[in-house]
Protein backbone atom coordinates (compact mmCIF):
# COMPACT_ATOMS: atom_id res chain seq x y z
CA UNK A 1 0.00 0.00 0.00
CA UNK A 2 1.39 3.39 -0.97
CA UNK A 3 1.98 6.12 1.59
CA UNK A 4 -0.58 8.36 -0.10
CA UNK A 5 -3.37 5.79 0.02
CA UNK A 6 -6.58 7.04 1.56
CA UNK A 7 -6.55 4.03 3.86
CA UNK A 8 -3.62 5.55 5.73
CA UNK A 9 -4.71 9.16 5.67
CA UNK A 10 -4.52 11.49 8.66
CA UNK A 11 -8.19 10.92 9.55
CA UNK A 12 -7.70 7.17 9.97
CA UNK A 13 -7.67 5.91 13.55
CA UNK A 14 -5.92 2.55 13.54
CA UNK A 15 -6.48 0.13 16.38
CA UNK A 16 -4.04 0.68 19.22
CA UNK A 17 -1.07 -1.72 18.87
CA UNK A 18 -1.89 -2.88 22.37
CA UNK A 19 -5.19 -4.33 21.17
CA UNK A 20 -4.19 -5.66 17.74
CA UNK A 21 -3.23 -9.09 19.06
CA UNK A 22 -6.37 -9.52 21.21
CA UNK A 23 -8.56 -8.33 18.31
CA UNK A 24 -7.16 -11.01 16.00
CA UNK A 25 -7.48 -13.53 18.81
CA UNK A 26 -11.14 -12.66 19.31
CA UNK A 27 -11.89 -13.46 15.67
CA UNK A 28 -10.32 -16.86 16.17
CA UNK A 29 -12.26 -17.43 19.38
CA UNK A 30 -15.52 -16.61 17.63
CA UNK A 31 -14.74 -19.19 14.94
CA UNK A 32 -13.75 -21.81 17.53
CA UNK A 33 -16.82 -21.19 19.69
CA UNK A 34 -18.94 -23.30 17.33
CA UNK A 35 -16.62 -26.30 17.64
CA UNK A 36 -18.10 -28.00 20.71
CA UNK A 37 -21.79 -27.69 19.78
CA UNK A 38 -21.15 -28.78 16.19
CA UNK A 39 -18.96 -31.66 17.31
CA UNK A 40 -21.84 -32.75 19.54
CA UNK A 41 -24.15 -32.58 16.50
CA UNK A 42 -21.71 -34.58 14.38
CA UNK A 43 -21.27 -37.44 16.87
CA UNK A 44 -24.96 -37.62 17.82
CA UNK A 45 -27.19 -40.55 16.81
CA UNK A 46 -24.17 -42.67 15.80
CA UNK A 47 -24.24 -41.25 12.27
CA UNK A 48 -20.52 -40.53 12.50
CA UNK A 49 -17.97 -42.17 14.75
CA UNK A 50 -15.84 -39.94 16.95
CA UNK A 51 -12.75 -41.13 15.08
CA UNK A 52 -14.22 -40.17 11.72
CA UNK A 53 -15.18 -36.69 12.96
CA UNK A 54 -11.76 -36.03 14.48
CA UNK A 55 -9.56 -37.48 11.75
CA UNK A 56 -11.79 -36.72 8.77
CA UNK A 57 -11.98 -33.02 9.50
CA UNK A 58 -8.17 -32.89 9.58
CA UNK A 59 -8.10 -34.50 6.13
CA UNK A 60 -10.53 -31.89 4.78
CA UNK A 61 -8.47 -29.07 6.27
CA UNK A 62 -5.25 -30.68 5.05
CA UNK A 63 -6.44 -30.65 1.44
CA UNK A 64 -7.29 -26.96 1.74
CA UNK A 65 -3.96 -26.21 3.42
CA UNK A 66 -1.91 -28.10 0.82
CA UNK A 67 -3.64 -26.22 -1.97
CA UNK A 68 -2.97 -22.86 -0.32
CA UNK A 69 0.71 -23.68 0.20
CA UNK A 70 1.17 -24.79 -3.41
CA UNK A 71 -0.69 -21.87 -4.95
CA UNK A 72 1.32 -19.31 -2.98
CA UNK A 73 4.62 -21.22 -3.38
CA UNK A 74 5.59 -20.99 0.27
CA UNK A 75 9.11 -21.95 1.27
CA UNK A 76 9.49 -25.21 3.15
CA UNK A 77 10.18 -25.19 6.89
CA UNK A 78 13.75 -25.89 7.89
CA UNK A 79 15.52 -27.92 10.53
CA UNK A 80 13.95 -27.77 13.96
CA UNK A 81 10.91 -26.02 12.56
CA UNK A 82 9.67 -29.46 11.48
CA UNK A 83 9.96 -30.72 15.05
CA UNK A 84 8.04 -27.71 16.32
CA UNK A 85 5.41 -28.24 13.64
CA UNK A 86 5.09 -31.77 14.99
CA UNK A 87 4.23 -30.31 18.39
CA UNK A 88 1.58 -28.09 16.79
CA UNK A 89 0.17 -31.01 14.81
CA UNK A 90 0.11 -33.30 17.82
CA UNK A 91 -1.67 -30.68 19.89
CA UNK A 92 -4.29 -29.03 17.68
CA UNK A 93 -4.57 -31.34 14.66
CA UNK A 94 -4.61 -34.71 16.42
CA UNK A 95 -4.78 -34.36 20.21
CA UNK A 96 -7.54 -31.82 20.79
CA UNK A 97 -9.95 -33.02 18.06
CA UNK A 98 -9.58 -36.71 18.96
CA UNK A 99 -9.94 -36.24 22.70
CA UNK A 100 -12.88 -33.84 22.52
CA UNK A 101 -14.71 -35.90 19.90
CA UNK A 102 -14.61 -38.99 22.11
CA UNK A 103 -15.45 -36.94 25.22
CA UNK A 104 -18.50 -35.41 23.56
CA UNK A 105 -20.01 -38.83 22.95
CA UNK A 106 -20.78 -38.72 26.69
CA UNK A 107 -20.37 -35.13 27.93
CA UNK A 108 -22.76 -32.34 27.05
CA UNK A 109 -21.77 -29.24 25.12
CA UNK A 110 -22.24 -27.19 28.30
CA UNK A 111 -19.91 -29.40 30.30
CA UNK A 112 -17.33 -29.27 27.51
CA UNK A 113 -17.11 -25.51 28.06
CA UNK A 114 -14.99 -26.35 31.10
CA UNK A 115 -12.24 -27.06 28.57
CA UNK A 116 -12.46 -23.50 27.39
CA UNK A 117 -12.23 -22.28 30.97
CA UNK A 118 -8.94 -24.05 31.62
CA UNK A 119 -7.30 -23.62 28.21
CA UNK A 120 -6.37 -19.91 28.40
CA UNK A 121 -4.56 -20.37 31.71
CA UNK A 122 -2.71 -23.41 30.37
CA UNK A 123 -1.75 -21.54 27.19
CA UNK A 124 -0.53 -18.57 29.21
CA UNK A 125 1.59 -20.80 31.45
CA UNK A 126 3.23 -22.47 28.46
CA UNK A 127 3.72 -19.07 26.81
CA UNK A 128 5.75 -17.98 29.81
CA UNK A 129 7.94 -21.07 29.50
CA UNK A 130 8.35 -21.02 25.71
CA UNK A 131 7.99 -17.34 24.90
CA UNK A 132 9.99 -15.92 27.81
CA UNK A 133 7.08 -13.65 28.73
CA UNK A 134 6.84 -12.26 32.26
CA UNK A 135 3.35 -10.93 32.95
CA UNK A 136 2.82 -8.97 36.15
CA UNK A 137 0.99 -10.40 39.15
CA UNK A 138 -2.21 -8.56 38.21
CA UNK A 139 -2.36 -10.59 35.00
CA UNK A 140 -2.23 -13.90 36.84
CA UNK A 141 -4.87 -12.75 39.32
CA UNK A 142 -7.22 -11.76 36.49
CA UNK A 143 -6.49 -14.97 34.60
CA UNK A 144 -7.11 -17.15 37.65
CA UNK A 145 -10.32 -15.31 38.49
CA UNK A 146 -11.52 -15.69 34.92
CA UNK A 147 -10.73 -19.40 34.84
CA UNK A 148 -12.60 -20.00 38.10
CA UNK A 149 -15.57 -17.91 37.00
CA UNK A 150 -15.72 -19.67 33.66
CA UNK A 151 -15.49 -23.13 35.25
CA UNK A 152 -18.27 -22.34 37.73
CA UNK A 153 -20.37 -20.86 34.95
CA UNK A 154 -19.92 -23.91 32.73
CA UNK A 155 -20.69 -26.23 35.62
CA UNK A 156 -23.98 -24.55 36.43
CA UNK A 157 -24.89 -24.29 32.76
CA UNK A 158 -23.96 -27.86 31.89
CA UNK A 159 -25.84 -29.33 34.82
CA UNK A 160 -23.69 -32.51 34.93
CA UNK A 161 -20.92 -31.43 37.24
CA UNK A 162 -21.27 -34.55 39.44
CA UNK A 163 -18.35 -36.86 40.04
CA UNK A 164 -15.31 -37.28 37.80
CA UNK A 165 -15.94 -39.23 34.60
CA UNK A 166 -13.68 -40.68 31.94
CA UNK A 167 -14.80 -37.89 29.63
CA UNK A 168 -13.40 -35.35 32.12
CA UNK A 169 -9.97 -36.97 31.77
CA UNK A 170 -10.26 -36.72 28.00
CA UNK A 171 -11.19 -33.05 28.29
CA UNK A 172 -8.22 -32.41 30.57
CA UNK A 173 -5.93 -34.11 28.08
CA UNK A 174 -7.45 -31.96 25.34
CA UNK A 175 -6.61 -28.83 27.34
CA UNK A 176 -2.97 -29.85 27.65
CA UNK A 177 -2.73 -30.83 23.99
CA UNK A 178 -4.30 -27.61 22.72
CA UNK A 179 -2.22 -25.43 25.05
CA UNK A 180 0.97 -27.00 23.69
CA UNK A 181 -0.20 -26.49 20.12
CA UNK A 182 -1.31 -22.92 20.72
CA UNK A 183 1.85 -21.83 22.52
CA UNK A 184 4.26 -23.44 20.06
CA UNK A 185 2.16 -22.40 17.08
CA UNK A 186 2.05 -18.81 18.25
CA UNK A 187 5.84 -18.69 18.44
CA UNK A 188 6.32 -20.49 15.14
CA UNK A 189 3.88 -18.12 13.44
CA UNK A 190 6.42 -15.35 14.03
CA UNK A 191 8.82 -17.23 11.76
CA UNK A 192 6.59 -18.94 9.19
CA UNK A 193 3.49 -16.75 9.29
CA UNK A 194 0.09 -17.42 10.86
CA UNK A 195 -1.69 -19.38 8.16
CA UNK A 196 1.51 -21.05 7.01
CA UNK A 197 2.03 -22.55 10.46
CA UNK A 198 -1.31 -24.33 10.68
CA UNK A 199 -1.07 -25.26 7.00
CA UNK A 200 2.26 -27.03 7.40
CA UNK A 201 1.04 -28.72 10.59
CA UNK A 202 -1.96 -30.09 8.71
CA UNK A 203 0.18 -31.28 5.81
CA UNK A 204 2.65 -32.92 8.20
CA UNK A 205 -0.10 -34.85 9.97
CA UNK A 206 -2.06 -35.70 6.81
CA UNK A 207 -0.69 -39.24 6.29
CA UNK A 208 -1.67 -40.31 9.81
CA UNK A 209 -5.06 -38.63 9.58
CA UNK A 210 -5.82 -40.26 6.23
CA UNK A 211 -5.05 -43.70 7.70
CA UNK A 212 -7.24 -43.04 10.76
CA UNK A 213 -10.07 -41.81 8.54
CA UNK A 214 -9.80 -44.94 6.43
CA UNK A 215 -9.92 -47.14 9.52
CA UNK A 216 -13.01 -45.34 10.81
CA UNK A 217 -14.82 -45.67 7.47
CA UNK A 218 -13.94 -49.38 7.28
CA UNK A 219 -15.28 -49.97 10.78
CA UNK A 220 -18.46 -47.95 10.30
CA UNK A 221 -19.30 -46.13 7.05
CA UNK A 222 -20.55 -42.59 7.74
CA UNK A 223 -24.34 -42.30 7.52
CA UNK A 224 -24.87 -38.83 8.89
CA UNK A 225 -27.84 -36.58 8.27
CA UNK A 226 -27.54 -33.36 6.23
CA UNK A 227 -27.19 -31.44 9.50
CA UNK A 228 -24.35 -33.70 10.59
CA UNK A 229 -22.58 -33.32 7.26
CA UNK A 230 -22.94 -29.53 7.55
CA UNK A 231 -21.46 -29.64 11.05
CA UNK A 232 -18.62 -31.83 9.79
CA UNK A 233 -17.92 -29.37 6.96
CA UNK A 234 -17.66 -26.47 9.41
CA UNK A 235 -15.33 -28.46 11.65
CA UNK A 236 -13.06 -29.27 8.72
CA UNK A 237 -13.03 -25.88 7.01
CA UNK A 238 -13.29 -23.41 9.90
CA UNK A 239 -12.53 -25.08 13.24
CA UNK A 240 -9.61 -27.00 11.77
CA UNK A 241 -8.17 -24.39 9.41
CA UNK A 242 -9.68 -20.97 8.75
CA UNK A 243 -10.17 -20.20 12.44
CA UNK A 244 -6.47 -20.68 13.09
CA UNK A 245 -5.53 -17.89 10.69
CA UNK A 246 -6.66 -15.01 12.95
CA UNK A 247 -5.90 -17.01 16.11
CA UNK A 248 -2.23 -17.68 15.36
CA UNK A 249 -1.90 -14.16 13.97
CA UNK A 250 -3.11 -12.82 17.31
CA UNK A 251 -0.75 -15.07 19.27
CA UNK A 252 2.14 -14.00 17.04
CA UNK A 253 1.37 -10.30 17.51
CA UNK A 254 1.00 -10.95 21.24
CA UNK A 255 1.65 -10.65 24.03
CA UNK A 256 0.76 -14.34 23.94
CA UNK A 257 -0.20 -14.52 27.61
CA UNK A 258 -2.73 -11.72 27.18
CA UNK A 259 -4.11 -12.86 23.83
CA UNK A 260 -4.73 -16.32 25.28
CA UNK A 261 -7.03 -14.80 27.90
CA UNK A 262 -9.44 -13.56 25.22
CA UNK A 263 -10.45 -17.20 25.03
CA UNK A 264 -12.08 -16.82 28.44
CA UNK A 265 -15.04 -15.35 26.58
CA UNK A 266 -15.39 -18.48 24.46
CA UNK A 267 -17.67 -20.34 26.93
CA UNK A 268 -20.17 -17.51 26.60
CA UNK A 269 -20.25 -17.91 22.83
CA UNK A 270 -20.20 -21.71 23.03
CA UNK A 271 -23.14 -21.93 25.39
CA UNK A 272 -25.03 -19.37 23.34
CA UNK A 273 -24.62 -21.48 20.21
CA UNK A 274 -25.53 -24.58 22.22
CA UNK A 275 -28.80 -22.92 23.16
CA UNK A 276 -29.57 -22.13 19.53
CA UNK A 277 -28.29 -25.34 17.95
CA UNK A 278 -28.94 -27.92 20.68
CA UNK A 279 -31.99 -26.22 22.24
CA UNK A 280 -30.39 -25.86 25.65
CA UNK A 281 -32.42 -23.35 27.63
CA UNK A 282 -30.36 -20.53 29.18
CA UNK A 283 -30.45 -19.95 32.94
CA UNK A 284 -29.74 -17.09 35.30
CA UNK A 285 -26.16 -18.36 35.49
CA UNK A 286 -25.68 -17.31 31.87
CA UNK A 287 -26.04 -13.62 32.66
CA UNK A 288 -23.89 -13.79 35.80
CA UNK A 289 -21.26 -15.89 34.09
CA UNK A 290 -21.11 -13.55 31.11
CA UNK A 291 -20.43 -10.55 33.33
CA UNK A 292 -17.80 -12.37 35.39
CA UNK A 293 -15.92 -14.10 32.57
CA UNK A 294 -15.87 -11.23 30.09
CA UNK A 295 -14.93 -8.82 32.88
CA UNK A 296 -11.95 -10.94 33.90
CA UNK A 297 -10.90 -11.42 30.28
CA UNK A 298 -11.02 -7.66 29.69
CA UNK A 299 -8.97 -7.07 32.83
CA UNK A 300 -6.33 -9.59 31.76
CA UNK A 301 -6.08 -8.13 28.25
CA UNK A 302 -5.64 -4.61 29.61
CA UNK A 303 -2.73 -5.73 31.78
CA UNK A 304 0.52 -4.72 30.14
CA UNK A 305 3.25 -7.36 29.97
CA UNK A 306 6.88 -6.72 30.79
CA UNK A 307 9.57 -6.64 28.17
CA UNK A 308 11.05 -9.87 26.96
CA UNK A 309 14.31 -10.71 28.75
CA UNK A 310 15.59 -12.16 25.47
CA UNK A 311 14.86 -9.48 22.93
CA UNK A 312 14.27 -6.48 25.17
CA UNK A 313 11.20 -5.63 23.05
CA UNK A 314 7.56 -5.85 24.03
CA UNK A 315 5.96 -9.00 22.63
CA UNK A 316 3.37 -6.89 20.90
CA UNK A 317 6.06 -5.85 18.42
CA UNK A 318 5.46 -8.15 15.50
CA UNK A 319 6.86 -7.94 12.01
CA UNK A 320 5.82 -10.36 9.28
CA UNK A 321 8.50 -12.49 7.67
CA UNK A 322 8.57 -10.30 4.57
CA UNK A 323 9.17 -7.20 6.64
CA UNK A 324 12.01 -8.91 8.50
CA UNK A 325 13.52 -10.00 5.21
CA UNK A 326 13.35 -6.48 3.84
CA UNK A 327 14.99 -5.02 6.92
CA UNK A 328 17.71 -7.68 6.80
CA UNK A 329 18.35 -6.88 3.14
CA UNK A 330 18.58 -3.17 3.89
CA UNK A 331 21.05 -3.84 6.68
CA UNK A 332 23.22 -5.99 4.42
CA UNK A 333 23.14 -3.34 1.71
CA UNK A 334 24.17 -0.71 4.22
CA UNK A 335 27.14 -2.80 5.38
CA UNK A 336 28.18 -3.40 1.77
CA UNK A 337 28.09 0.28 0.85
CA UNK A 338 29.84 1.44 4.00
CA UNK A 339 33.61 2.21 3.72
Amino acid sequence: MRDHSSATGPDAEPLSPRYVGPAWGLLGVLAFSFTMPLTKVAVADAGFTALFVAAGRAVVAGILAAGALMLTKQRWPRGRQWVRLGVVAGGVVAGFPLLTSFALTEASAGHSAVVIALLPAATAALAVLRGHEQPPRAFWLAAAAGAVASAVFAGFRGGDFGGPHWSDLLLLGAVIAAACGYAEGGLLARELGAWQTISWALVLSAPVMVVLTGISVAQQPPTGSPAQWAAFAYLGLVSMYLGFLPWYRGLAVGPMTQVSQVQLAQPIFTLGWAALILNEEPTWATALGAVAVIGCAASAVRTRGRRSPVSGRPHSEYRPRTARAESTGEAQAARTSSP
